[in-house]
């Protein structure tokens, strides 16, 4: 393994693990907002109170962080133009806040009619619920933008642990909020979560001020829009705003199909939907924004087979890792829900519920991996516009897949029209990308993924049958549940390791050697 992957793996591995414990405090989150208030009607009202606020995110902040910002601030670093780097940023981030400002008091003033349009089966409590709600949430996406743009100015520093950190304290705060106000007998309560995530916005961001100051913030009060960095930021910031924007139309649609199916129906595919996220933020973004500036500075340098072998590393190592996951959860998802959601407010009615949009979700767990590192390779080729056009037609994907499938599927529908999207995305990306760079490896991705998946397949077997002979024991407690979780995914990385190595896959070469190597250091 070259030098350079050495390090963006290490980089990858503590961004892993921080986001592991993020994610872990994610799911305490929302394993107690189900435990207060069940799958419900309040519950949705919660969920749907994110959208506009996420729109307002990543219509003005997202989108130029992932496309434009980094790749365009990365270059005037690796070129030795430090400064005026920085000028150009002052500029974008003042831009930024302006317009965020207006539009988050238009938000404010024309919520009604918003949630109106997005949740028109939803009952008048809890339209007034989500109405009440997206006002609090609404001031998130200005810290939010804070947070985002520093932790952009630092990845492009290679400099990773204080946004993770901060994602960790995000989560406490919701935790800490939510608990606090928290009362089943009052849906209003429910606020006391949304309080926690504008709180945890907030201190996302102060937590990452210190690290911003010992790189040498500059700031100026200007806005150059004539300066050729702002514009080239500009350019490249277009179409991906354009694609986040169509993106929040998909959310929309799926808000307005479960608003219509009963109640919970929302519920149930977002908590799935964090489920089917977890390996994706743990292990695929992760790799991904670790990747992410090597390839911009590579790119810029115009080291092009240095590129593709980054890239082809990337792309094997999330199929390594997130295949034989998928696989996984789909054999222990009901104890993984009964453990995770099952008490207080949560039955085991809304167990099977859940279980049936998590089966569509974890199909494309890998696809939605891989999508994370497609578009960024072509965002470091400062081409933002090809990853926007097939979002596009991903995007009708999904639409056409829901409307087909929620008939047949009901809320399993809109779970599975999302897999089917992720994986013509992922296709289209690839093949594209193959084009633009002349090979990508696609013999040895395509290896990888054929021996990942008889392990994984063997691996799912061995689990079933332990999982089968044992849970007669245990019983479908909590406990019981626990126990069957815990044994049969230590079966399964026992199985699934041992076919790795039967299979010589090189993957798991290189995560033994990154293992060995980070023990041998903490004995030394």
């Amino acid at each position: 393994m070259s030098s350079t992957n050495r390090t963006v793996m290490k980089a990858a591995g503590f961004l892993m693990a921080a986001q592991m414990v993020s994610r872990i405090l994610g799911f305490l989150r929302e394993s107690l907002m189900a435990g207060f208030f069940g799958q419900s009607g309040v519950t949705d009202a919660y969920n749907t109170a994110f959208v506009l606020p996420d729109l307002l995110y990543w219509l003005l902040v997202g989108g130029v962080l992932s496309a434009a910002f980094i790749p365009v601030f990365s270059e005037y670093i690796a070129k030795g133009n430090e400064d005026e780097g920085w000028r150009v940023v002052s500029s974008v981030v003042n831009i930024i806040f302006l317009t965020l400002g207006v539009l988050v008091l238009l938000g404010l003033f024309f919520t009604p009619q918003f949630i109106r349009l997005v949740v028109p089966g939803f009952a008048p409590e809890n339209m007034t619920l989500a109405i009440k709600l997206t006002r609090i949430l609404l001031i998130q996406p200005l810290f939010m933008a804070l947070s985002g743009l520093t932790m952009g100015v630092l990845n492009s520093y290679k400099i990773f642990w204080p946004s993770a950190l901060g994602t960790v304290l995000y989560n406490a705060c919701v935790i800490i909020f939510g608990t606090v106000l928290a009362n089943p007998d009052k849906p209003e309560s429910v606020s006391g979560f949304a309080l926690g995530v504008v709180v945890g916005a907030l201190v996302s961001f102060a937590v990452q001020i210190p690290a911003l100051r010992r790189v040498g913030v500059r700031y100026y009060p200007v806005i150059d829009l004539s300066h050729s960095g702002v514009r080239l930021i500009g350019a490249l910031a277009v179409p991906i705003i354009l694609s986040y924007s169509l993106n929040q139309i998909q959310v929309v649609v799926n808000n307005n199909f479960g608003s219509m199916l009963f109640p919970g129906s929302i519920t149930s595919v977002w908590y799935s939907y964090r489920l089917f996220q977890l390996p994706v933020g743990i292990f695929a973004l992760a790799i991904a924004v670790a990747t992410f500036p090597t390839m911009t500075e590579q790119a810029a340098l115009k080291r092009w087979d240095d590129f593709r072998m980054t890239l082809s590393n990337a792309i094997r190592m999330v199929i390594f890792i997130t295949l034989p996951i998928s696989v996984g959860m789909i054999v222990l998802r009901f104890p993984l829900i009964r453990v995770l959601f099952q008490h207080g407010q949560f039955t085991a009615d809304d167990t099977l519920t859940m279980a049936i949009p998590l089966f569509y979700f974890s199909i494309g767990i890998s696809s939605q991996a891989v999508i994370q590192i497609l578009p960024r390779a072509f965002y470091a080729l400062q081409d933002t516009w090809t990853p926007v056009i097939l979002g596009i037609i991903s995007m009708a994907v999904n639409i056409l897949a829901m409307y087909l499938l929620i008939g047949p599927l009901a809320h399993g529908g809109l779970a599975f029209a999302t897999t089917i999207a992720a994986f013509v995305n992922m296709l289209l990306l690839f093949y594209l990308l193959r084009k633009r760079l002349g090979k990508m490896d696609g013999w040895v991705i395509f290896g990888t993924c054929v021996k990942a998946l008889v392990a994984s397949l063997i691996m799912a077997t061995v689990i079933w049958g332990w999982s089968e002979w044992f849970t007669p024991l245990t019983g479908v407690s909590t406990f019981g549940s626990l126990l069957i979780l815990i044994s049969g995914t230590a079966v399964g990385m026992i199985v699934f390791a041992g076919m790795a190595k039967l299979l010589k896959m090189s993957e798991f070469t290189q995560v033994m050697g990154l293992v060995q190597r980070k023990i041998g250091s903490k004995r030394l």
